[in-house]
């Protein structure tokens, strides 16, 4: 059998990511921009990005640091609160300004202290989203403190998320960074309106990454990764050209003090190796022939956004992931760091 020593695909997209703001956006940016052509920005920012105009301005805020020769667009969200407008989130999407809405359980992870507390609350937000066809994204967690941090994910989708289908039964829903068994079951069942995001780190790493020879923070994300026969099921959802899911990295930078500190952030830094990751999960499920859809087609068909026309090609050729990164002053540890990776981004 011939063994590839390139691979071309269209140039992809990155329907998940964190791109922080002032110095730390200007480091991270590059390596987001130098892969994707377009990438879904996170709103959790403090403060959140809840109206038009903050999104206007935030996205500006990115165009504004944008390497000179870059070919990006950044997508942007709006965070959903208690006390969203459905008004706002018409007039976002009918601007051209939000691409999609964000639902964030009320501190379920980093920056959603200001996330919805009920989702009754923001019933007209959601029936108007439906009506006018705009996707509702999903941290899918439950946040009580009597459900193991392991099964928030299977009680969110019992509890809220197949409810919320059931009365919503044409809301746009991308539930993301899936993490178990039972999210890839739920959208497997669930119509062509509900689609899945998947990271680089649930398809390369199980819990014993944080906790087997220690506490080993840089792998703690939220979602955490689960047990490995999760792990398992991700990989085959991703690879088996479903065009249900698709690639979302939810690449999350922080200061490398900030995850080694007694109460470490959540959060992984996949971006700078994120093509080479995906590649390698792809190639040991002998799927590299389906990474181009993963990566490149079912997003934008989902979203109902043209393709992109260019392309990216990954040579066979060793990469060493640096241990630590400087990003403008920011010290942060990549997503692989001190590991090699088979696959090289061409320039």
């Amino acid at each position: 059998m011939t063994t590839l020593t390139s691979i071309t695909i269209r140039r992809p997209d990155d329907w998940h990511l964190h791109l922080r703001d002032g110095d730390v956006l200007r480091g991270v940016l590059p390596y987001t921009a130098r892969q994707f052509a377009r990438a879904i920005v996170m709103p959790n920012l403090s403060p959140p990005i809840v109206s038009v105009e903050d999104a206007r301005a935030y996205r500006q805020r990115i165009v504004d640091v944008l390497p000179h020769d870059a070919d990006f667009t950044p997508l942007m969200t709006c965070y959903l609160t208690d006390a969203t407008s459905p008004d706002e989130v018409e007039r976002g999407a009918a601007e051209g300004v939000f691409t999609a809405a964000k639902l964030y359980p009320a501190n379920a992870t980093t920056g959603s202290a200001h996330g919805v507390t009920d989702i009754a609350h923001i019933r007209p937000v959601l029936e108007r989203m439906e009506r006018i066809g705009l996707p509702l994204l999903i941290h899918g967690e439950v946040t009580d403190d009597h459900v193991d941090i392991f099964d928030r994910e299977a009680v969110f989708i019992e509890r809220t998320l197949a409810p919320l289908l059931r009365d919503l039964p044409g809301l746009k829903v991308v539930f993301e960074h899936i993490t178990t068994a039972e999210a890839v079951d739920f959208v497997e069942a669930s119509a062509s309106n509900v689609a899945a995001t998947i990271t680089p780190q649930h398809l390369h790493i199980n819990r014993n990454a944080m906790l087997v020879g220690g506490m080993r923070p840089h792998f703690f994300c939220l979602p955490v990764a689960k047990r490995e026969k999760h792990r398992l099921a991700l990989r085959k959802a991703a690879t088996s050209g479903s065009a249900k899911y698709f690639l979302g990295t939810d690449s999350a930078p922080h200061a490398r003090e900030a995850k080694e500190s007694a109460c470490g952030c959540a959060g992984i830094f996949n971006a700078p190796f994120a093509l080479e990751s995906y590649a390698t999960v792809f190639e040991e499920e002998g799927a590299l022939d389906r990474l181009e859809a993963f990566a490149s087609e079912n997003g934008p068909r989902f979203y109902g956004l043209p393709l992109n026309e260019g392309t990216v090609s990954l040579l066979r050729q060793e990469t060493q992931v640096p241990q630590v990164l400087d990003l403008c002053g920011t010290p942060i540890v990549p997503f692989h760091s001190g590991e090699r990776l088979g696959w090289r981004l061409a320039n």
